[in-house]
């Protein structure tokens, strides 16, 4: 149940957009185990000035103006190393598309089961009573 947003430069090529959904979507099932089919996705494009970042770097980290915001709404309860693996796999698989792994920057968002509907206005995984 994730819901993805994904920020990027719309100078972006429509294969680097690809790549980036594709890459999400792999590790969200390969590592986060999330069902097939699960695939709720927002990709917005902006101009360069709207994409803000350290001019310097952070953590050592020097970004460019083609860095990629990956915002991952899903269900607690993920391990630490979880977490890790899937960072990593989106990383490596948006840099073979030819995006740079210091501009892939990753939020994860851990929300209750009871934080979804989709759609009806119903709480599907609402608690049992």
């Amino acid at each position: 149940m994730p819901l993805v947003r994904i920020d990027m430069n719309k100078n972006s090529s429509p294969g680097l957009r690809k790549a980036v959904s594709e890459a999400v979507y792999n590790a969200m099932i390969s590592v986060a185990k999330v069902p097939h089919d699960d695939k709720f996705q927002i990709i917005t494009q902006h101009d360069a000035d709207e994409l803000v970042f350290p001019a310097n770097g952070y953590l050592g980290i020097n970004y460019t103006p083609d860095i990629i915001f990956i915002q991952v709404y899903w269900v607690a309860g993920r391990s630490t190393e979880v977490k890790k693996a899937f960072y990593r796999e989106i990383a490596d698989d948006i840099a073979k598309a030819g995006a740079r792994k210091e501009d892939v920057f990753i939020n994860l968002i851990d929300c209750a089961r009871e934080d979804w509907s989709f759609g009806q206005g119903e709480m599907q995984y609402a608690p049992k009573e």
